[in-house]
């Protein structure tokens, strides 16, 4: 009777809780057990262990074979857990050393020729591997992303046999290095350029204010105007990711189907969801909760197009995150809370037709069909989107100048990186963030402003939310100018942007 223990992660959310693999082999009958609470993937581990053992010339002993994945209540699931589990059959058999195990966290797929299969979330497992000091071995193909975590020491290996190697110090591996590191995630040419954007100068000067305060913004407009194509190049004018910001939106990514894409590393990503998706594809979900979009562009942006043809009761479960910045997904069996710090920018039209206010007055919806159209997106959500602006037609000379005069981006995310530098010497925080006390420190009115405000408030009906989002964009653009002070031009500027709250 023997007995070998080694250490691997679960995920649940973007956490990776640790698992204690033990095996346990003693006399009886031959069986293969597994327990735990494995789901139906890690039950089949016994059968890709069992083949690739075997076609690695080891022996499989002919005796009662028990792992346990511990905690016993923590739900297991994914082929991960294959190379831990070969290993403790190795180690409980003595055919490999067992001294060194506990110095590692193991994680990889078997093939049923022994040969690492890469698996997902192997950020996620990487990052909290080195918050206990243990060394993380995982295949090769998982190795240039989990080495995105500066303290960690990774391992990366090819097949059982390589492991096994290692163990036994005949062709040790060698701690893995990103050689590109510092090439990664630092071209400016990621996104196409403001100066491509002909005429929409009231749209642009909203969007650098909403980039230097994370607001959400939605945009107005009949089709053609460059409503998508605005917001396409958005991205380009935020500020650079902080290394904790690039850190977390790259292990939310890699818990999606596929692993993490190095080259995207730094760079905020950009979701842009049809607008026949889902609720849960929008929050996430499943029988193993996984991120959904509104995760997957934590620290980016996400853009909805058309954003009156998706389902009512799909927009409305953004109302929750927009607010705390997570999701929390709750199903019978578990529990899983996603980070969701994404910026939202929408884009529709003013009725069912487009052509609204229009030059060639082709729209003929009528006032109710408008009403109903515009009824699709619900007070409260409407409430917690900072900026709402029309982008009006082009004017016909202004498209057909051949050569555009407007704002490189580069320009423009200088100002956007400097008042958000701003921000964070200020009050540790975006503007988007403040909370209320915050905004009674930081967002003071003299009697001018204040009075001014009063005026808004009480013409538009606006909501104690409305008032807090004036007060937050008219700090950014006071940031913008590099004014102390929150002054009437400023919060002038910023009543222009809740066009919606002005029918």
């Amino acid at each position: 009777m023997s007995l070998a223990v080694l250490y691997s992660r679960a995920l649940s959310g973007i956490q990776a809780p640790l698992v204690t693999v033990e095996t346990h082999i003693a006399n009886g009958l031959p069986s293969f057990t597994i327990v735990g609470l494995p789901d139906t993937e890690v039950k089949e581990s016994k059968d890709r262990v069992r083949a690739a053992l075997q076609n690695a010339q080891f022996k499989i002993p002919a005796q009662r074979i028990t792992v346990n994945l511990a905690p016993a209540d923590l739900p297991k699931e994914s082929g991960r857990f294959d190379l831990p589990i070969a290993l403790g059959i190795l180690a409980a058999t003595g055919q490999i050393p067992k001294d060194k195990l506990d110095q590692y966290e193991w994680a990889g797929e078997l093939a049923l020729t022994g040969e690492l299969r890469p698996i997902h979330g192997a950020l996620a497992m990487t990052y909290n591997a080195s918050q206990s000091g243990r060394s993380f071995v995982l295949p090769q193909q998982n190795a240039a992303e989990a080495a995105l975590v500066k303290k960690a020491t990774i391992y990366a290996a090819k097949s059982l046999l390589q492991i096994c190697a290692h163990l036994s110090e005949h062709e040790p591996l060698q701690i893995y290095k990103n050689l590109f590191e510092d090439n990664i995630g630092t071209s400016d040419s990621a996104y196409p350029d403001f100066d491509e954007v002909k005429g929409q100068t009231h749209a642009k000067r909203a969007l650098e204010i909403a980039a230097a305060g994370g607001h959400s913004l939605l945009m107005i407009g009949p089709p053609g105007t460059g409503k998508s194509m605005l917001a396409g190049r958005f991205p380009g004018i935020l500020p650079p990711m902080t290394e904790a910001e690039a850190l977390e939106s790259a292990a939310i990514q890699s818990l999606s189907h596929g692993s993490f894409n190095i080259e995207n590393w730094k760079k905020r990503p950009f979701r842009s969801p049809h607008h026949t998706a889902s609720g849960i594809a929008l929050v996430g979900g499943g029988g193993h909760p996984r991120p959904g979009e509104i995760s997957l562009a934590m620290h980016g942006v996400l853009f909805l197009d058309e954003l009156a043809e998706f389902d009512r009761k799909v927009l409305e479960v953004l109302r929750e995150p927009l607010e705390s910045g997570k999701i929390t997904i709750s199903r019978a069996a578990r529990q899983a809370e996603f980070p969701a710090q994404f910026q939202l920018i929408a884009a529709m039209n003013p009725c069912p037709c487009g052509y609204l206010g229009h030059p060639s007055g082709k729209c003929r919806c009528t006032p109710d069909q408008i009403a109903r159209y515009r009824g699709r997106i619900s007070g409260p959500l409407l409430d917690r989107i900072d900026m709402q602006i029309e982008v009006p037609t082009v004017p016909q000379q202004e498209l057909m100048r051949q050569q555009t005069i407007g704002e490189k981006s580069s320009s423009i995310r200088q100002r956007v990186e400097k008042a958000h530098q701003l921000q964070l010497n200020r009050q540790g925080k975006t503007n988007s963030r403040l909370g209320v006390k915050e905004i009674d420190q930081f967002c003071a009115l003299d009697n001018t402003s204040e009075n001014l405000l009063k005026q808004a408030i009480s013409r538009l009906n606006l909501s104690a939310r409305a008032y807090h989002r004036i007060l937050k964009v008219a700090r950014t653009i006071a940031d913008l100018a590099g004014i102390e002070k929150i002054n009437n031009q400023h919060i002038a500027e910023a009543i222009q942007y809740r066009r919606l709250d002005k029918n």
